[in-house]
């Protein structure tokens, strides 16, 4: 499989499991406490897959930037967190560090 995609992957799985801390209450409700484990389990083990064909410090950022994103759009959409032009513009930023190292590393 492609490594993008298994870093897309990762990515989009990292978004689940930040988003599900939420409902953990601080690790302390079992259920919520290990699926989310398991989630980010699968979303490391993809993150590793993925860094074998991209180089670390390129996977981990865009990685990061995946989950940051869709977690601040989420706690916006469904958290009704705040959605001020400074915040959504931030936010397009990290969105577009994200684009910026996937079409400078070369491996379109």
């Amino acid at each position: 499989m492609n490594a993008w995609l298994i870093l897309l992957a990762a990515g989009l799985l990292e978004i689940v499991w930040a988003t599900g801390l939420r409902f953990t209450d601080g690790f302390s409700r079992l259920v919520p406490t290990v699926i989310v484990l398991a989630i980010a389990w699968a979303s490391f083990y993809l993150l590793a897959l993925a860094m074998r064909e991209i180089p670390m410090g390129t996977a981990y950022a865009i990685w990061t930037g995946i989950g940051a994103t869709g977690v601040a759009i989420l706690g916006i959409l469904w958290f009704k967190e705040p959605a001020t032009a400074a915040r959504l513009g931030f936010i397009a930023l990290i969105v577009i560090g994200i684009v910026g190292l996937k079409w400078s590393s070369g491996n379109h």
